[in-house]
């Protein structure tokens, strides 16, 4: 326990630190900004894959797999890429949320800020109750991995049509019956009295909520996808944990240049699939670690080299055709 403690008091001190000292006046975060932090997650990531290695070398963990520590540090970064490049997707929708809601730019990271704080939260549980699903219930593997393929099936098949709305969506609408909601804004607060209601939630506050609740909502992929390459839950939860601490910064770097990664999609379903494909032929197939990573990370390479190269082209595609 003392290293999940010790885990969990890094994650609030930079948090803290990240909230209190880094970004205390609200300010537009800008690419160059944005790069530099997404640099400085990756990097930390990928370090901490030797403190894996080492933790694994040693009893401070606990190891119900046996895991070897050069396996275990290949399961972290493997799940961690995973996440990564799932939240993908979820930075799409978060671009959306603040764009529905007209927050100001330099206001958005406060919103992304309390949106990780309940993250880590909601993926601590869904990660616990997945891994005891997994180790009671062994037939859950098949359930999960059954999932992952129908997702990716859904995600190749579904169209540009499917956009999501968040001011139709059930959660805006409930909140509306809860609470009593504001266009107004004063600065970066949550709630303000207005002249119908001595206290409304302002736009700030709706977007954390539906980016909370899509966050769930991403998670029921993002948690069986990793728990295909390991149920380990430090594994789990650490390599969760850093891919959702460096999503803040990945959304400024890509928030300007999403429809250049358009191809990336493709990316994705290929990961799903093969994930999902794995948990299924588990008993019948092992796919060694470092295929698992070396078929992720192509995927990855293969979805960003295309998009960058083919993406542009489709964006003046899209635009004739809308002028037409």
């Amino acid at each position: 326990m003392i290293v999940w403690i010790l885990f969990l008091l890094a994650v609030v001190f930079i948090l803290a630190l990240d909230l209190g000292v880094f970004n205390k006046n609200p300010h537009i975060i800008s690419t160059k900004e944005a790069s530099k932090w997404t640099l400085i997650w990756v990097t930390l990531s990928f370090l901490f894959s030797g403190v894996i290695y080492w933790l694994y070398t040693t009893d401070y963990i606990a190891n119900p797999d046996n895991l070897k520590p050069a396996v275990a540090s290949m399961k972290f970064i493997t799940g961690y890429l995973i996440e990564l490049s799932l939240s993908v997707d979820n930075i799409f929708v978060i671009a959306i949320i603040f764009a529905s809601f007209k927050i100001p730019q330099k206001y958005q990271h406060r919103v992304l800020f309390w949106g990780i704080l309940g993250a880590v939260m909601f993926r601590g549980l869904m990660i616990f109750f997945g891994v005891m699903l997994i180790n009671k219930f062994t037939w859950t593997t098949y359930l999960f991995g059954g999932f992952l393929i129908f997702t990716a099936i859904k995600m190749l098949f579904s169209g540009e049509d499917d956009d999501f709305q968040p001011k139709d969506s059930f959660v805006y609408k409930t909140l509306g019956k809860i609470i009593p909601i504001t266009s107004e804004m004063d600065g970066e607060k949550f709630f303000i009295s207005t002249k119908t209601a001595k206290r409304a939630a302002t736009p700030l506050f709706v977007a954390l909520i539906v980016i909370e609740v899509m966050d769930v909502l991403f998670a029921v992929d993002s948690v069986p996808a990793i728990l295909a390459i390991t149920s380990d839950p430090f594994l789990v939860f650490s390599s969760n944990i850093f891919a959702i601490l460096g999503l803040r910064s990945m959304y400024f770097f890509l928030a300007n240049m999403l429809a250049k990664f358009s191809f990336l999609e493709y990316s994705l379903v290929a990961i799903l699939a093969f994930v999902g494909l794995k948990m299924i032929l588990h008993d019948f197939i092992h796919v060694p670690e470092w295929a698992s990573l070396g078929f992720i990370a192509l995927s990855l390479l293969v979805g960003i080299l295309v998009s960058l190269k083919f993406g542009k082209e489709k964006e003046l595609t899209d635009t004739d055709l809308e002028q037409e």
